[in-house]
């Protein structure tokens, strides 16, 4: 018998979004660090920041540790590495 498993797509607006970056690339975020609900999310759903209509970061998150996700996109980030 096979496990079904089931991912879910958070997204959030980049105007109001607060992370970490965590690794980056050329400026623009390649893992962030965010705080997140344990309880509603888990490893392996879809994190999407979106700026207006266009996607700055689309990423899978890979680990959930003391209420923070860290997720990855490692070719198609334009998420800022600072934040202001």
């Amino acid at each position: 018998m096979s496990e079904v498993s089931f991912c879910q797509t958070i997204s959030y607006n980049a105007d109001k979004f607060e992370y970490e970056a965590v690794e980056r690339d050329n400026g623009n975020a390649t893992i962030i660090k965010f705080p997140i609900d344990q309880k509603l999310y888990s490893p392996g759903d879809v994190v999407v920041v979106l700026s207006g209509d266009e996607i700055t970061f689309h990423g899978i998150i890979g680990k959930i540790e003391d209420g923070y996700a860290f997720a990855s996109d490692p070719k198609g980030s334009l998420l800022p590495a600072t934040v202001q």
